[in-house]
């Protein structure tokens, strides 16, 4: 990034913001919520009591010293720890809430909780439902339709699968879920970058799993199907990360759904198990996917693996967050511009679920912002951003 761009970070204080609810809401919410999820033992219930009064103090302690990467944290939170949670930097704070959830819940001790996802129970209850079913069974009709049409109707449904974050419906009103716009559309030069070049690696850095990760499989599957790649390379969390955050056992268990399923969705999974087998679609669970960093801070062997790349694809609000750094921009501020750092042609499938926000023209922000409406923050409206 060019050193005259620069923003100030998007902060947790500022009365009637969207980053302040998150701290004040949603988050004492969600540790109900994953109190209730599991039939914890006494020393866990009492660790979730303790952090949530450390939420209610506004008093962020540090991780304990016997903690893995306490060294790492320690440096990371230098000149943050002992804050309010709401006096650092937004991106900072709420990864941090989720690494404190998951020390609580003893992911990462020695006792029988460890390695157990305390967002399990609602992921399997996402990924099982009728929701999924339908999403499926709609690919037999998708598989009917010309070739450009299936491709766009693919992009749109992995960019529109984002809106099934479980963490955004803690606090998303029933309403909301069918108004869907797309105020920033980059698909042609997306797509001119996979035809318009001898195919190569593709790297997917995934978001959610479930409802969200399914559609993202089903598009990976046609990149590879197509010849648009000749490897997928799909970057997700090695531990759960805030709600819905896929780790390899949540694509286990979506690739499992999708090839028990009927129809086009089974031929799909089967194509994608055989993909996993022969090497054309990989995993990476890179430790850097749950630091509290933006991706211009990725380290060296991450940022050599994107460079191989022929084009990098980035799923959701929170991977766009750190893309573009989570910062006050203004909103025309150049996408292109902003992410000039990243090493190589990269793409961003996002619908709106927070403050970050760059690459809109003055006319359309100017539209969005005469509603009235907390557009930016609804999961209402989307945009596909493209830099080659």
């Amino acid at each position: 990034m060019p050193e005259s761009l620069d923003a100030p970070p998007i902060m947790g204080n500022v009365p009637g913001s969207y980053a302040l609810g998150v701290f004040r809401d949603r988050h004492p919410v969600l540790l109900r919520q994953v109190r209730e999820a599991l039939p914890y033992t006494p020393d866990r219930l009492a660790a979730l009591d303790r952090l949530d009064d450390e939420v209610a103090r506004d008093v962020m302690e540090p991780l304990d010293a016997s903690a893995h990467d306490f060294a790492a944290w320690a440096e990371w939170g230098r000149d943050k720890l002992g804050r309010r949670w709401v006096d650092v930097p937004f991106l900072w704070g709420e990864v941090y809430f989720y690494r404190k959830l998951l020390d609580a819940t003893g992911y990462f001790g020695d006792g029988p909780w460890r390695g157990v996802d305390p967002f399990g129970p609602v992921k399997q209850a996402e990924l099982l439902g009728a929701a999924v079913d339908d999403e499926l069974a709609a690919l037999d009709k998708a598989g009917t339709l010309p070739r450009d049409e299936r491709a766009k109707a693919l992009l749109l449904g992995s960019l529109w699968g984002n809106r099934a974050d479980l963490s955004f419906q803690v606090t998303l009103t029933g309403e909301r879920e069918h108004v869907a716009e797309l105020v920033v559309d980059d698909s042609a030069l997306l797509w001119s970058l996979v035809r318009d070049r001898p195919p190569g690696k593709i790297c997917v850095l995934a978001d959610n799993a479930g409802r969200e990760l399914m559609p993202d499989l089903i598009l990976i599957d046609h990149l590879l199907a197509e010849g648009l790649a000749t490897e997928v390379v799909l970057h997700v969390k090695p531990h759960p990360y805030f709600v819905s955050d896929a780790t390899p056992a949540d694509v286990v268990a979506c690739l499992r759904r999708l090839a028990a399923a009927p129809g086009r969705a089974g031929e799909v999974g089967g194509r994608l198990w055989r993909a996993m087998g022969d090497g054309r679609l990989t995993l990476r669970a890179h430790p850097f996917s749950c630091a509290p960093l933006p991706y211009r801070d990725m380290p060296g062997d991450l940022r050599d693996e994107l460079a191989s790349a022929s084009l990098t694809i980035t799923k959701g609000d929170l991977n766009y967050r750190r893309l573009v750094g989570d910062q006050v921009w203004p909103p025309t501020t150049p996408f292109a511009a902003v992410t000039a750092y990243f090493p190589g042609p990269v793409v961003a499938l996002r619908t709106l679920k927070s403050d970050a926000l760059v690459g809109l023209d003055e006319h359309t922000l100017a539209e969005l912002d005469a509603t009235g409406e907390p557009w930016r923050t609804t999961g209402t409206h989307a945009m596909i951003q493209a830099r080659s």
